[in-house]
């Protein structure tokens, strides 16, 4: 390249190769050795990967191409063929069976954040922790559909620990993800409905909602993985990179999600 600057330029030998040097230097600190990295991303995790992304073109130059859905959809989507290099799941399974199909590798598979889930309605006063669900005076109840998302097999097991899922099940509206499920709940298609405390933290405050004990559920521990599609990816590995970094997990606790820690189940 230092040739191809003296010869075009017809200036100097050290001339041309000032011009060079300055050339490639410029070259790595900007955006031209950038590249995309296509991230599927469970719907739960929408507003925060949004802020990641951003922050992460930012500091790398590289841009996160985000295709938001329930975790069951983007899994089959991923499995035949879709050209996505990195996978963040809203549970563990999913990431898993990926490395059993050998489209990712084991050392690739990692915990990006907890999450947490909400029972959640547009009325100020109809949410008031579990005795809501055992009162009966709501129509309808939105849930993730539980054989595509995981935060909708959590609100299924919270029906069931509190002995009402035989009551409320005819009351079921299932959304296909947690981000239609909670838009169910928000255009009041649905009483109240059980959703990510994520998706409530930015919410209306003339809502009502609760926390649901996490002891009622199973954990909301989501896997994310490198895929093998991304082997050769720089920005891919990047991305993957960023997420583990203090100022991205800042954001993952911001948006309501707890951080995994090393040793626990």
């Amino acid at each position: 390249m230092r040739w191809i600057v003296q010869r075009a330029s017809g200036l100097r030998q050290g001339t041309g190769r000032a011009i060079a040097v300055l050339w490639m230097s410029g070259c790595f600190a900007s955006p031209c050795l950038a590249d995309d990295v296509r991230v599927a991303v469970a719907a739960n995790f929408t507003r925060a990967a949004k802020q990641i992304a951003t922050a992460f073109e930012k500091a790398t130059g590289h841009r996160a191409v985000l295709s938001f859905g329930s975790t069951g959809q983007l899994f089959t989507q991923i499995v035949r063929g879709a050209p996505f290099e990195v996978f963040l799941a809203a549970d563990r399974e999913r990431p898993a069976r990926l490395v059993e199909r050998s489209l990712a590798r084991p050392d690739q598979v990692f915990t990006y954040a907890v999450g947490r889930l909400v029972l959640f309605s547009r009325d100020p006063a109809l949410v008031r922790g579990p005795e809501t669900l055992r009162s009966g005076v709501f129509s309808k109840v939105a849930i993730a559909n539980p054989e595509t998302a995981p935060y909708g097999v959590a609100a299924i097991e919270v029906l069931r620990a509190l002995g009402v899922l035989g009551s409320v099940e005819s009351r079921l509206v299932r959304g296909t993800n947690i981000a239609q499920t909670y838009q169910f709940v928000y255009a009041q298609s649905a009483d109240l409905g059980f959703v990510a405390l994520a998706q409530t933290i930015e919410a209306d405050d003339s809502g009502s909602r609760w926390l649901v004990p996490a002891s009622l559920h199973s954990p909301l521990r989501q896997d994310g993985v490198l895929l093998d599609e991304a082997s050769d990816s720089e920005a891919a590995r990047a991305f993957v990179e960023f997420l583990k970094q203090p100022s991205a997990r800042a954001m993952i606790e911001h948006h309501g999600y707890e951080l995994w820690k090393q040793g626990e189940p």
